[in-house]
């Protein structure tokens, strides 16, 4: 059951990588109004949900305990994040805040998921 823990584990942070990494790459952009949200991004995000929730359902099966105050928190900050890249997946470019909260938003995942223990 660790093993595939693991690979799970691996999978969320190769979604995570994946939309931080479109971010990242659009910045550049942002700063001249022309961003937009990169296929890679609803694709990071897709995945983090996805293997997430498998996580979850791992951990419980294998009798691990679960902060679910922290997953609920997680996945609230994380549904933000795929309604908005999700919804202006198509447009030619996004404006600052949508973009920037995106970027927030993620970072602020990452350091959910590291410090708060």
């Amino acid at each position: 059951m660790d093993v595939l823990i693991n690979v799970f584990v691996a999978l969320h942070i190769i979604g995570i990588a994946s939309l931080l990494g479109g971010f990242l790459t659009q910045m550049k952009a942002m700063g001249a109004g022309t961003a937009r949200f990169v296929p890679a991004m609803l694709h990071g995000a897709l995945t983090m949900l996805v293997t997430g929730v498998i996580l979850v359902g791992l951990n419980q099966a294998d009798d691990q305990t679960v902060n679910n105050i922290k997953i609920i928190v997680k996945l609230a900050v994380l549904v933000v994040v795929l309604g908005l890249v999700y919804v202006k997946r198509d447009e030619e470019s996004v404006g600052k805040g949508p973009f920037a909260a995106v970027g927030a938003l993620t970072t602020a995942n990452i350091f959910i998921a590291t410090v708060w223990t």
